[in-house]
């Protein structure tokens, strides 16, 4: 009988599955990565001048048609989804918990998901890039589930907007 063709040990068999296990959390991690620069192109903002003097950012719409960017709400990193059809920038409140709002009055809100209550909040600053709005009407809205908040007209009324092809400009007026 020969032995030479011992079959692996417990200890290499162990030794195999913690590599596999570290080569799928590696991949795992690389992925991720990569979905969030699909979803959020703009995680990391420049403000440019332009000819006129003005300061301008550049967004660049994500993989699904969306503007969505990384910000600021009272120097806290966010994400926002520039959205011109919300009033107000309107605040998930399971995000407003940990940006430590407080909740003003309460009222009800229409949304294309169905009513839902909100509450009014000012925000001492939103930036988003350099450009920094300070005294932000907001809405604390108990019926988002989603993780990036609506940056709306109350923040977005202050810039000028400009559409070309897959960017975004926007631009303080003088």
């Amino acid at each position: 009988m020969n032995t030479d063709a011992n079959p692996p040990s417990l200890n290499q068999f162990t030794v195999a599955i913690i590599w596999f296990v570290l080569i799928m959390l590696a991949m795992a991690l690389i992925f991720n990565g990569m979905l969030d620069t699909i979803n959020n192109p703009n995680q990391q903002l420049t403000v440019s001048i332009n000819q006129n003097g003005e300061k301008e950012i550049v967004l660049e719409r994500n993989k699904y048609g969306h503007y969505v960017a990384t910000g600021k709400i009272n120097g806290q990193p966010v994400e926002f989804f520039l959205d011109t059809g919300a009033t107000v920038v309107a605040i998930p409140e399971h995000i407003a918990e940990k940006l430590n709002l407080e909740k003003g009055q309460r009222f009800l809100t229409q949304t294309a998901n169905g009513n839902s209550k909100s509450y009014e909040t000012t925000l001492d600053s939103v930036s988003l890039g350099d450009i920094v709005i300070t005294n932000v009407p907001a809405s604390i809205s108990s019926g988002m589930e989603f993780d990036e908040i609506l940056l709306g007209m109350s923040f977005l009324k202050h810039l000028d907007m400009r559409q070309q092809g897959k960017t975004l400009t926007l631009r303080v007026p003088d």
